[in-house]
């Protein structure tokens, strides 16, 4: 048996550039939605020079089989793609596709991995996902990283050697649709494993070859922290024939179930995420510890976590030596962990948080206070937050009773993280409120563009001038917490978080005044203008408009309608105005 390759792929698998994986619970599909075309339509002309494994390979990197061996140990059995990892890369996704020695994991378990792509791969997601990358909630933005989403089996054998079947089927994307891929894997994992047959078929010209199951995803792409997402099960029998059901797709499934150990500290946890802290998490399964630490990164969406994550982390990991090392500061980094040798080799970070086993989670958590870290020793046995943070708002007790509550009433689990959620979104909205509109004010007036000069440049951002404008358009106005939020916003600036997002916008904010930029110059009279300049002067100015419209068309700067093919007709009737031989230079297209 043997997984099949590029070769062997049926041709619709071009459709998954609309991927995403956020909650919904908020929004009304019918109004959110687009759906997608049905099998059979048109490629884009740049998608239909693709091959159809170049199509495949940007959202699906990479599918393999674990196994065990007895002499080898972890080992790649089944792999459709041989030569797209290094042998070092492939050692290491062998470990993290297994759960630790100490976890112990009977049944079947789903987690994921997260590691490097390294140096040689290029970040590129391909022509045809870079718009759904760059229109993304910025939580959902595609960084220099592959996820691992594992289905590992591991079930009692009396006829192998070790008594044990242990497998993994592994597929590993640059996308982080995290929920999308597992419940994928919930569809291809179960048959693979009883049929062992190759989980990737070559399906009629009009199925995704996914055991006869097609999927289709649709989503609005907007800065909404839930977002809809469609799934289409188009029936193998009949081309015609579809199912359309729609389903909620969660960042981070049962959520509150992560947090609920330790739910008494949410708010202390959000700020730590928020200033990009050093986290260690200890859980005592791969599920656990990966479904918390994407929790965490989640909980201060839509602000985009900047830092490093692992959701799932060992000591075979190719950073291991980076991250443990004592001769530093521990880096900004959450990392999640099940074995308990990094209860020791990890014990000089400054936060840690044990996750005890969530199957016991019936009974009404007991208030647990944060330990310090002198008493580590108590690490392996007692699930709470290690740190000797102070945060800087003062514990929120309206969100623990409502928690608590829920708890003694059996409310479902949904429920439970739909509060959630809810809280950490207002908590984050009420935080970055006051940064926007202080950024928005950095922003030039629109009357001081003008066509025939460079496009004005954002004011620089000034702590001190912000701070100021706390005192009466704070996140007092949202927020019902009281505290130090002068100290919280201090500590902010200093943090990856903030760098990320002020580069993010202040981007966006650049190309928006390039955009006003070219917007004023289509409004000008070009030809008038260019009666009153000799030919170099406006050969000069034809190149500068052609840099200008390849700029806007790279960028994909955000001008109204038809400015494009404006200034495209603008330049075309200044070149008619010029002698010929000036005409025929001019429209050869410009070397790259």
């Amino acid at each position: 048996m043997a997984l099949q390759g590029p070769e062997e792929l049926g041709e619709q698998v071009e459709e998954p550039e609309d991927l995403d994986d956020q909650d919904a619970s908020s929004i009304s599909p019918a109004e959110e939605i687009t759906l997608p075309p049905g099998p059979g339509g048109e490629d884009e002309p740049e998608e239909a020079l693709l091959l159809p494994w170049d199509r495949f390979s940007t959202w699906l990197h990479c599918i393999c089989v674990v196994g065990f061996d007895l002499e080898l140990g972890q080992a790649v059995e089944d792999e459709n793609n041989p030569n797209s990892f290094s042998l070092f890369q492939k050692t290491s996704i062998c470990y993290l596709s297994f759960p630790d020695s100490n976890s112990g994991c009977l049944g079947d378990t789903q987690f994921c991995f997260r590691f490097r792509q390294g140096s040689n791969r290029k970040p590129s997601l391909g022509c045809f996902l870079e718009t759904t990358d760059r229109d993304a909630p910025p939580c959902l933005k595609v960084r220099g990283h592959y996820y691992g989403y594992v289905y590992f089996r591991q079930v009692r054998d009396k006829s192998l050697k070790r008594g044990y079947f242990q497998k993994s089927l592994v597929l590993i994307s640059k996308l982080p649709y995290v929920t999308f891929f597992h419940s994928l894997l919930k569809i291809m994992a179960p048959e693979y494993f009883e049929k062992q047959e190759p989980c990737l078929e070559a399906g009629q010209s009009e199925n995704l070859p996914y055991l006869s199951v097609c999927l289709y995803l649709s989503v609005c792409l907007s800065l909404s922290l839930y977002l809809p997402v469609c799934l289409y099960l188009p029936t193998c029998l009949s081309v015609s024939t579809y199912l359309s059901v729609c389903l909620y797709l969660p960042t981070c499934l049962s959520v509150c179930l992560c947090f609920y150990p330790v739910f008494f500290h949410i708010q202390m946890l959000w700020e730590l995420v928020l200033l990009g802290e050093a986290l260690v998490v200890m859980a005592p399964s791969p599920a656990e510890s990966s479904d918390t630490v994407l929790a965490l990164v989640s909980c201060i969406s839509p602000l985009r976590y900047c830092s490093d994550f692992r959701p799932y982390f060992t000591i075979h990991d190719s950073e291991f030596k980076e991250y443990t090392t004592r001769t530093q500061a521990p880096p900004s980094v959450i990392l999640g962990v099940t074995n308990p040798f990094f209860a020791k080799t990890l014990q000089h970070w400054p936060h840690i948080i044990r996750i005890g086993d969530m199957k016991q989670a019936g009974e009404m958590a007991k208030q647990m206070k944060v330990k310090k870290l002198k008493n580590l020793k108590t690490l392996d046995s007692k699930p709470g937050v290690y740190t000797a943070y102070k945060p800087y708002l003062n514990k929120d007790e309206d969100i623990i009773k409502q928690l608590q509550k829920g708890v003694q009433q059996k409310r479902p689990s949904a429920a439970q993280n739909a509060i959630i959620r809810r809280y950490f979104l207002e908590l984050t909205q009420s935080f970055m409120i006051p940064l926007e509109r202080y950024v928005a004010s950095l922003m030039p007036l629109q009357k001081s563009i003008s066509p025939w000069k460079s496009p004005p440049q954002l004011r620089p951002f000034i702590q001190q001038d912000f701070m100021k404008t706390l005192e009466k358009a704070g996140p007092q106005l949202t927020s019902r917490l009281k505290g130090d939020w002068i100290g919280l916003y201090r500590h902010f600036l200093k943090s990856s978080n903030f760098d990320g997002w002020f580069r993010n916008r202040r981007r966006e904010m650049t190309q928006k005044l390039e955009a006003l930029h070219l917007e004023a110059l289509c409004e000008e009279d070009l030809q008038q203008r260019v009666q009153k300049h000799s030919e170099v002067e406006t050969v000069d100015l034809v190149l500068k408009l052609k840099d200008k419209l390849t700029q806007a068309e790279r960028e994909q700067l955000p001008v109204r309608p038809g400015t494009v093919a404006k200034l495209r007709a603008h330049i075309e009737a200044v070149i008619l105005a010029l002698p010929e031989d000036l005409q025929g230079i001019l429209h050869k297209p410009s070397t790259p």
